[in-house]
Formats: structure tokens, sequence, C-alpha cells
């Protein structure tokens, strides 16, 4: 009698970090993080297993990851150069109503802000393999990714970054993080909604039952976030039949026949 042994396949577990950065504008290259906050998910039961949060104290430009031009400079030049702040524009700070005075005396260093953020990643990895590293969940993601790209840089963590996070390397060698975007799942959900005209979270949130607390609260902007795409996610596995409609019906255009 033959005993035949089947291995069973360990079952991966997937997560994903949502991620929110308030800032001090638009522009990656200049304008200064001021808050982020983290929340790890589980993807197969939707858990939040841990929160980070932190404002960002003020700091100063440098040029990490940035192409360096060879100029000749006196060092009161580079000393000057050295020490020129990152921007925070009063329109960016009256958005998210986060002052010069919260930073100073409650921000933390960028690049220990940077270290946690990784450390952060690793705990809430929760299988093995490259598959199994989280994924970037924002709204807008592309936004706050330059962010964070700007944070890892200053902090010279971007091997880290690479090693943590789920992600492929572009046609230039720079690491980019894969990530999910519910600004790109609004636009596929409602498109056909006439009354919809605008995708921001807090006009998507409460057509879909979910709080939005606190708009621009980088906290706040994360939980609703993560609460957008579990009702997408929950909807998408519990669809039945209906999703057929969606399906494309393909028209035979060739006859195949046995020789």
């Amino acid at each position: 009698m033959t005993t035949i042994m089947v291995l069973k396949t360990e079952q991966k577990i997937y997560t994903g970090i949502g991620l929110d950065f308030e800032t001090g504008g638009l522009d990656c290259r200049e304008c200064a993080c001021t808050q982020i906050s983290l929340q790890a998910v589980r993807f197969d039961t939707w858990q939040v297993m841990e929160r980070y949060e932190a404002y960002v104290a003020p700091y100063y430009r440098q040029e990490a990851g940035l192409p360096k031009r060879k100029v000749l400079r006196t060092r009161h030049e580079q000393a000057r150069e050295e020490s020129v702040p990152m921007k925070y524009e009063q329109t960016a700070l009256d958005y998210s109503g986060i002052t010069m005075d919260v930073l100073r005396s409650q921000g933390a260093d960028i690049r220990k802000i940077a270290a946690e953020v990784i450390a952060f990643a690793g705990r809430n990895t929760l299988s093995k393999g490259n598959r199994c590293k989280p994924v970037l969940i924002g709204q807008n993601t592309a936004f706050d990714i330059g962010f964070l790209q700007q944070m890892m840089n200053y902090a010279g963590l971007l091997s880290e970054f690479e090693k943590t996070f789920a992600g492929t390397k572009d046609y230039y060698g720079n690491f980019q993080p894969h990530y999910i975007d519910t600004l790109h799942l609004g636009r596929l959900a409602f498109a056909a909604d006439t009354e919809i005209t605008s995708y921001k979270l807090e006009l998507i949130a409460p057509r879909l039952g979910v709080e939005l607390d606190d708009a621009h609260d980088a906290a706040a902007d994360v939980t609703a976030t993560l609460d957008i795409l579990g009702v997408y996610t929950s909807r998408l596995r519990n669809s039945g039949g209906g999703a057929s409609a969606m399906i494309q019906k393909k028209e035979k255009t060739r006859k195949y026949f046995k020789i």
C-alpha cells in the first residue's frame, strides 16, 4: 500500500500600511513634512494591527538624492546653503491647522521618525517573501510617497526603505514602492454617477457611509482611507453574480478546426 503525503502550502498573510502626510506645501523637493500617520492592516481580516503618528520638527534642506553640480564655494557660502530651512507655506499650514509652534514643541527629528517608519513596517510584515512586504495605501498616494522618499533620503535610509516595503526599481534605478490609491478606486466606482464631480476624501467618504471626523488631520485621513478601501473590498468579495455584467463579451473572429 502506497501512502501519498500532501504538503500543505502555508497561507500567506498580506498587509498594507495606510499613509498620510500633512506638509508645508505641495513640492516634495522644497517643502517640509509636518505630520505623518500610519496604520497597518491585514488584508485577510481587515484588522488594524498598529497605529503610528508624529509631528515633524522643523528641519533644513538637504541635497540628498538630488544631482550635485561641482561649484566652488567659500566656507561661508557653504554654511549659508546648509542652513536653508524647508518651506512652510502659510496656506498649507492653515489647511492642516498645524502651527510652527506645534512643530517646534511637539515635533520629533525627521531621522528618528524615518527609522520608526521602517521599524513599524518590519513589525507588520507577517509572512516571508517579497510578495508579502507591505504595500502603501492612501488617497492620492503618489503625493505622500514623494514626501516619504524625501524623509528616507534625508535620514539616509533609502536602502532600508527598499528592503522593507513592496516595490520595484524604475527605468532609472530608483525604488518605487507599490501602492493602492483610493482616489483611482473612487473614479472607478463612481465614474457613472453624474452627481459625483470630485473624488476628494471628504466627498467620497459620506457616499460610502464612512465618517471623516477631522479632514486634513493625518490620522483622521488614514482612518477614513482604510474604511473606504474596506467598503470597496467588502463589495468585491461579496459581489455575487452581478459582476458578470462588467465583463467584456468577445466575438469569435477565427474559426478553429482540426487537421
